[in-house]
């Protein structure tokens, strides 16, 4: 496959990637990872997330605090927390090793083969950070649908739901592996330019040419 504007292709994975690895560091460390809104009391508003648990109050704001223990988390808030922190910095690195390997830096000009493999596990680091986003981000969300359907849990006791980070999380994922598929894609790509492409065409009409003057009788 050839492009002609390869250069911009990996701008724009780097600038997706990139969109992606902000939206996952946002996803790790807001607080609306599930929201409880309390019928008998509908003035505040309860949130968890990996880090602490708030209260939104109509009058005094947003008050949280901190989870005193790691280990008595539930599960599924103690391996999202990994994750997500392993997703933060596999992102991380994946810009970095990106960056140099884009044909548009200067550092390591003669050295293409070396940059495209830097390219390629950019890529790679970034289909990483982005699998690593949305598994604890729909986790999180199956174990709430679960709890929200419980049969064994009566039905005047309130059900944790759906909180805003989720839907950024899955965001930041697809972000993620869409980026790092367009620096892939451009990996097996070959540049070429316009001035190129008029002087084959150019070259290989003359070949034409010459074949039909010696083909002549």
């Amino acid at each position: 496959m050839a492009l002609v504007y390869r250069p911009m292709m990996q701008l724009s994975g780097m600038l997706v990637s990139l969109l992606g690895w902000v939206l996952s560091c946002l996803t790790t460390y807001l607080p609306q990872w599930k929201n409880l809104n309390l019928e008998l009391n509908e003035l505040e508003i309860w949130t968890m997330g990996l880090w602490q648990a708030c209260v939104v109050q109509e009058e005094g704001g947003m008050q949280c605090k901190d989870f005193d223990s790691f280990l008595a988390l539930p599960p599924e808030l103690r391996i999202s927390r990994i994750l997500m922190v392993f997703s933060n910095g596999s992102g991380l690195l994946g810009l970095l090793l990106s960056g140099f390997g884009l044909d548009c830096s200067k550092i390591g000009e003669r050295q293409q083969e070396q940059k495209k493999r830097l390219l390629l596990f950019g890529g790679i680091l970034f289909w990483i950070s982005g699998i690593t986003a949305i598994t604890p981000v729909s986790w999180v969300a199956h174990s709430t649908v679960q709890e929200f359907w419980d049969e064994n849990i009566p039905d005047i006791v309130p059900r944790w739901d759906f909180g805003e980070a989720l839907f950024v999380g899955w965001l930041a994922g697809f972000f993620l592996i869409l980026g790092g598929s367009l620096l892939n894609c451009t990996i097996c790509s070959t540049e070429v330019h316009p001035s190129s492409g008029h002087y084959a065409v150019a070259e290989q009409q003359d070949q034409c040419q010459h074949l039909e003057t010696e083909t002549r009788p």
